[in-house]
């Protein structure tokens, strides 16, 4: 009983000693854009990021999401932590397999909107994020990747 008890104690204390790992949120409902917040502020708060960095990472798979939700239709955001270089950080990934933005650098310009909203999306979370990265192919979809590095 007592090794059996001890197994228990050594597997959890291993077990929460482990990275968390990657979360994946699919995306076609306005609900799941707060699951993916939701999901994206527990991970970064795991991760050890401030109050502060938990609103802009939230805010920011928000936007991703919701340009999911309004230009596919459908698809995922993908939340990662991230090594490299003696830092930790987070990841985030949305990608769609809908239309595909045609002027990249234009959609990343200040107030300029396709469907009629404000156009602080995407130049948005390149602002709140610390690395950022657009692959669009029209008509097959959109990938954006962005990176938030912890400052502890």
């Amino acid at each position: 009983m007592k090794l059996a008890r001890f197994l228990l104690w050594e597997w959890r204390v291993v077990n929460s000693m482990a990275p968390p790992c990657q979360v994946r949120v699919p995306i076609a409902s306005d609900g799941d854009i707060i699951v993916a917040r939701q999901k994206g502020r527990a991970l970064a708060s795991e991760l050890g990021f401030s109050s502060t960095d938990l609103v802009r990472i939230a805010t920011a798979i928000s936007e991703l999401a919701r340009n999911v939700l309004s230009y596919a239709a459908r698809g995922e955001i993908r939340l990662e932590p991230v090594n490299c270089r003696n830092r930790s950080g987070i990841a985030i990934v949305a990608s769609d397999a809908g239309p595909g933005i045609a002027d990249v650098e234009q959609a990343m310009q200040d107030a300029f909107s396709t469907s009629g909203g404000l156009g602080l999306g995407l130049p948005g979370v390149r602002r709140l994020m610390d690395e950022f990265k657009i692959e669009s192919t029209v008509g097959q979809g959109t990938t954006v990747s962005a990176t938030k590095w912890c400052r502890r």
